[in-house]
């Protein structure tokens, strides 16, 4: 099977649990780097998180001022900067933010989308937004992994939009994540179906 083959496979084939697909420009661009599938099958992953957790946000706070599009967006490319490192696919690093974030706007996207690839690791500066919040979340509670001083950044941007007790965030914060948690199982088996070099 032809490399392009692999990765159209990557970004196209249902999953279990299943998948949203990738937004078209984002899999347009995976397919003209030639990224490798793994990425993509990340990608794809936690791009389905992040629609989770946006849809549950809205819900939750109807009111709430929250660019949707630039979650899923983020979410959809913050590891882009991967087809540059590829060796941080499978090991420890952190070139491929800087490289991600200058990939994008080398390919015509605004610097407040590309921002993404650089902030879904820096969740602590001062001026990051919920969406911000909300990718790096994402990235972590594809696996079942939980972050408590990120999710306590969270439930603080929620706790101000509705008004309602810490505590309450805190509950409903809880309930999502464990119920999202329960497919990681399912997102890591077709992420590792798919190899890193095609």
């Amino acid at each position: 099977m032809a490399p392009s083959d692999i990765l159209s496979r990557t970004l196209h084939d249902s999953a279990d649990p299943p998948l949203r697909p990738l937004p078209p420009p984002v899999a347009d661009l995976l397919l003209s780097l030639n990224a490798p599938p793994r990425l993509a099958a990340h990608l794809r992953a936690v791009h389905d998180v992040a629609g989770q957790l946006v849809e549950w946000v809205v819900h939750r706070c109807p009111g709430l001022a929250l660019d949707r599009e630039a979650v899923l967006f983020g979410a959809a490319t913050h590891d882009i900067g991967k087809t540059v490192h590829i060796a941080e696919l499978s090991g420890p690093g952190s070139s491929h933010e800087e490289a991600g974030r200058e990939l994008l706007l080398a390919h015509g996207f605004v610097p407040e989308r590309a921002r993404f690839a650089g902030t879904h690791a820096a969740w602590s500066d001062p001026d990051i937004t919920l969406e911000d919040l909300l990718v790096s979340a994402a990235d972590k509670v594809w696996k079942n992994k939980r972050v408590p001083d990120l999710e306590d950044l969270i439930i603080s941007r929620l706790v101000r939009a509705t008004g309602s007790p810490r505590w309450d965030e805190y509950l409903a914060l809880e309930g999502l994540l464990e119920d999202i948690g329960n497919g990681a199982d399912g997102r890591f088996a077709f992420q590792a179906s798919f190899p890193v070099h095609a």
